[in-house]
């Protein structure tokens, strides 16, 4: 294969990765690696790059505003740098933007719950309170359609119950060894008892939403844990005209033991969204063309979007930023690139790679020519190895 290419893409690659690292004072570096190193030790971009893109615009959800932001941010940066860029088409999305969301506890005492609203879900245009439900304890699909009326007005809690908020690392560092085998032993019990029972009242997470909003509900409230203490995923709403959020598990965990125990408890919601208009979704192509071979290509590749539970930091603003990066060093120090250099940064990975494969679609001529794809989606942490796929 290609075997320069390779090489001087890998290069710049870790260069960028290990911006920090020092070589030993005997090694001897090819002069071209050297100064892709010294450039990423000495005059890195990457951290005003990831308070520009993470924290100034923020989280890159489709369909968003911020989304539209994050293109046209890098597109612009490539540009200052003297490399040709951008932003091409590969479909739509609904149009949608956060806002806040104040979740708090009425009833029956007044605590302001942690709590976040799903992407895309429904505001809730004035505060909503209602009693907080949890799911009925039944086992067929003819007795939960016997209680879906009763959801009417009420906020149901929809996701399984978690016990215990710690991860087994924790557990098995404090518990005795009989406690830990008995802890997890039940943890994974509960689990699949959920899953059962998801499958005996025939729905599931698509369905479940729709028909819950179909009954008359008020709201929807899930808490979608990851397993790491205080840590949970905020993914889409399922819903079209009902508020659905995610509450941190001790909060979910605390309005479940309430409404189990018949307490009642009742919560006020807000949330303050805003549904756009139909936005179109782009990809960021920066290009540097190729001084022997234009038609052959090698892609740096990322995605752009995230979901907008965080700042989209791990998930995939790292290799973003790491494919920024190693655009700007190629630049500066490889001007006598023998094959065009591509870097992707895709939109809509996160609902199904639409970006990509959009990319994929729409330009057969440059997908013929592609010598080496080269793509980061692996978060924070050290590159350890590059991985190979297909027939390298």
């Amino acid at each position: 294969m290609k075997r320069n290419t390779l090489f001087t893409m890998s290069a710049v690659f870790f260069a960028v990765q290990f911006s920090h690292a020092q070589t030993k004072p005997t090694e001897k570096l090819n002069p071209i690696v050297e100064s892709f190193v010294n450039e990423a030790n000495n005059n890195s971009q990457l951290e005003d790059m990831a308070y520009e893109l993470l924290d100034g615009i923020g989280p890159r959800l489709v369909g968003t505003p911020e989304m539209l932001a994050a293109n046209n941010y890098t597109a612009e940066k490539l540009k200052s740098w003297g490399i040709e860029s951008k932003l091409q088409q590969f479909g739509t999305w609904k149009g949608w933007q956060r806002g806040t969301t104040h979740v708090d506890m009425v009833f029956p005492r007044t605590k302001t719950l942690s709590a976040t609203q799903l992407a895309w879900s429904p505001a809730t245009k004035k505060a909503v309170e209602a009693e907080v439900v949890i799911l009925p304890k039944v086992s067929s699909k003819a007795e939960f359609d016997k209680w879906l009326p009763s959801s009417k007005g009420k906020i149901v809690l929809m996701a399984q119950y978690q016990k215990i908020g710690r991860s087994d690392d924790q557990i098995k560092e404090f518990a005795t060894p009989e406690l830990y085998d008995k802890l997890k032993a039940e943890k994974q019990q509960a689990t699949k008892d959920f899953q059962e029972y998801i499958k005996n009242i025939g729905y599931d997470n698509n369905t479940l939403p729709e028909a819950l909003e179909k009954a008359g509900a008020s709201g929807i409230a899930i808490s979608n844990w990851t397993g790491i203490h205080s840590t949970n995923r905020v993914f889409g709403a399922k819903t079209k005209k009902i508020p659905m959020f995610d509450i941190d598990l001790e909060d979910y965990g605390m309005l479940y033991r309430m409404a189990e125990k018949g307490a009642k408890p009742r919560i006020k919601i807000d949330t303050q969204s805003k549904m756009l208009p139909e936005a179109k979704s782009f990809n960021t192509i920066g290009i540097i063309k190729g001084k022997e071979k234009p038609n052959e290509y090698v892609i740096l590749s990322a995605h752009l979007d995230s979901w907008d539970g965080a700042q989209g930091a791990t998930d995939n603003g790292t290799g973003t930023l790491t494919m920024l990066e190693t655009m700007r060093i190629l630049k500066k120090y490889y001007p006598n690139n023998k094959r065009t250099i591509i870097v992707g940064l895709w939109g809509s990975e996160e609902q199904g790679l639409n970006g990509s494969r959009g990319f994929v679609a729409d330009n057969p001529e440059i997908i013929k020519g592609v010598q080496a794809v080269f793509n980061q989606d692996n978060g924070t942490g050290r590159v350890v190895d590059i991985s190979g796929q297909g027939f390298v």
